[in-house]
């Protein structure tokens, strides 16, 4: 009788570690693809630009710079064309986020109403946000025109001054600029808010519509309060597009009429490629993001409070 040799069984918790382990390494695997590019494209320029707000580099054939410490920001507080354009970029991030998330409301609750040729209408409606931001200013540029553009062409039709240079005036450059970053950006709010009124069951709005609810008040108690976590995100990431909007605003005025429409952005790339102070304008970036990233922890922070607070009330 010959005896047969068994392996003993792996004790069960020996199988943990390796199982962890393989998981780990199959979450790298699908994590990298997507991490290379944003450590590449954003976290490396971000370092650098941190980097050069503390030297005295500048765009020159062979440079040459040294540490300057915290000279940049000491010369940018006394700074008061950069202020003002902080101001104007304020204004303008904070018009165009707050119109675009009015009218991206109103529009996508009109194409969830049931229009007819509803599918052509949501086409027609996306078409803003497939044009190229430097053809959607050249085109604005022609409608805006003092010399028989269709705007002044369609006042003075109306019996009302046909020529007011948009573009070139003072008081109307800016409000004219923001309405075209209104034009460009609502359909992206769009198709979000109506995806989200999408998801919203039918048997609330007719709760609310036998409880004698009607349109305005189903809309503050069933429509809104369903919509806030995607109306925090959409206007978070609106408010960072537009603060940091760029062409549009360049090719549109380059900053004029005298300043009226510097954004900090267009500011801050003057100073780096025209008078190729790169330390100087890294140290504008610098401050740009951590104001950025204060005024959205503010933000947030309230939002947060009040949906804690709403759940609480239910």
């Amino acid at each position: 009788m010959t005896a047969t040799l068994t392996r003993p069984a792996p004790a069960p918790g020996k199988k943990k570690p390796v199982l962890a382990r393989t998981r780990r390494r199959e979450a790298i695997a699908l994590v990298l693809p997507s991490l290379i590019p944003i450590l590449v494209l954003s976290v490396a320029p971000l370092v650098v630009g941190i980097f050069l707000a503390f030297t005295d580099a500048r765009l020159v054939r062979h440079p040459d710079y040294g540490f300057a410490g915290v000279d940049n920001f000491t010369k940018l507080v006394g700074n008061d064309l950069f202020w003002d354009s902080l101001r104007i970029g304020l204004i303008w991030t904070v018009g165009v986020t707050v119109l675009q998330l009015a009218a991206a409301m109103g529009l996508a609750l009109l194409l969830n109403s049931g229009l007819r040729l509803q599918g052509l209408t949501r086409v027609l409606a996306l078409v803003p946000w497939a044009m190229p931001p430097v053809v959607v200013a050249i085109m604005w540029q022609m409608i805006y025109s003092a010399n028989g553009g269709p705007l002044n062409a369609f006042l003075g039709s109306l019996g009302l001054p046909d020529d007011i240079n948009w573009l070139g005036d003072f008081s109307v450059a800016l409000p004219a600029v923001i309405v075209v970053g209104v034009w460009v950006g609502m359909p992206q709010t769009t198709v979000t808010l109506l995806a989200g009124l999408q998801q919203i069951p039918a048997e609330l709005h007719e709760a609310a519509s036998v409880d004698g609810a009607g349109a305005w008040r189903r809309f503050t108690a069933v429509t809104w309060p369903s919509l806030r976590p995607i109306v925090t995100s959409i206007t978070s990431l609106n408010f960072i597009w537009n603060f940091n909007s760029f062409s549009l605003v360049y090719v549109l005025t380059a900053g004029g009429p005298g300043g009226k429409t510097m954004v900090p952005v267009l500011f801050i790339y003057l100073e780096a490629f025209k008078n190729r102070e790169i330390g100087y304008a890294a140290a504008m970036g610098l401050v740009l993001v951590v104001l950025i990233v204060l005024i959205l922890a503010v933000y947030l922070r309230s939002q947060f409070r009040d949906d804690r607070a709403a759940g609480k009330g239910r």
